[in-house]
């Protein structure tokens, strides 16, 4: 199975560090005059047509060029009735279409996903928008003010929305990087419940090992709703609830949290397992 030390990704020294190299930079400010969820008409119409070509093309070539095998999708129907005025979901974050495998999880719902501003700046930036992308705002505190209200907003329409809660991405990284508080404060800020996901890895086929030279295949198992604990204050809900959360994604992941080589809340100890 796939080394967590090998150096062919060069992960970062802090969890949270982002090692993949964004090169164009389309210089879009993130103000308060953005458009972070755009409801324009002509951008929705483009949207549709990114869609479409996500159930028609993308979705049924993720088993193909993931390996991606999707379970407990049966919660979100026994969940409906918690689910049905908006949610947020966490997962670990491992592969650049992993955000693609949640869309198609929990499809028909149109999720927005939160997002590093040089992703939306860069080559791909059209593309992460179209699908849902939520740049952070990096230094304007307007745009930061425009911006929570923009997923707040979202959620109380009843829509999803996707928090990568470590922070980045680690390409093919198999256990559990600290959570930031983000998640869990904006659930307890607006009483929606977490759903978690994980991803978590399995031997790939002689197909995909020796002609496609993938290292591993990819499961994708869909949680249970979590809630915030209102016995408890504001700082005790933000912290119980991002453990909680942390936990069921190293379960769902195959990961035993005893055994995951990071604390539950993201600090000070940045350094990677050694």
């Amino acid at each position: 199975m796939f080394d967590p030390h090998s150096t062919k990704y060069n992960y970062p020294e802090n969890t949270d560090a982002h090692y993949l190299v964004v090169k164009k930079n389309n210089g879009a400010v993130f103000d308060e005059n953005y458009p972070y969820i755009d409801r324009s008409k002509g951008f929705r119409f483009k949207q549709w047509w990114v869609r479409l070509l996500l159930n028609l093309i993308v979705f049924p070539m993720c088993p193909l060029y993931m390996g991606l095998r999707i379970q407990n999708r049966k919660n979100l129907k026994k969940y409906k009735d918690q689910l049905k005025e908006g949610a947020i979901t966490v997962s670990n974050h491992i592969h650049m279409w992993d955000y693609i495998a949640i869309m198609k999880a929990i499809r028909p719902r149109k999720p927005h996903v939160i997002v590093w501003a040089p992703n939306v700046r860069g080559e791909n930036g059209p593309l992460v928008r179209m699908v849902g992308g939520i740049p952070i705002p990096d230094g304007d505190l307007a745009g930061k003010v425009a911006f929570n209200k923009a997923i707040e907003d979202s959620l109380a329409r009843g829509e999803f929305l996707q928090i990568y809660a470590e922070g980045s991405m680690w390409e093919c990284y198999p256990y559990i990087r600290p959570f930031k508080l983000g998640a869990a404060s904006l659930a307890c800020r607006t009483n929606k419940p977490i759903l978690p996901f994980g991803f978590s890895f399995r031997k790939p086929s002689w197909f995909r090992k020796h002609i496609m030279r993938q290292e591993v295949a990819i499961t994708l198992v869909v949680g249970e709703p979590i809630l915030k604990d209102d016995n408890l204050s504001e700082q005790e809900q933000r912290i119980d609830l991002t453990t909680r959360v942390h936990n069921a994604v190293c379960h769902l992941a195959d990961v035993d949290p005893k055994e995951n080589p990071y604390p539950p809340i993201f600090n000070n100890s940045k350094r990677i397992d050694k």
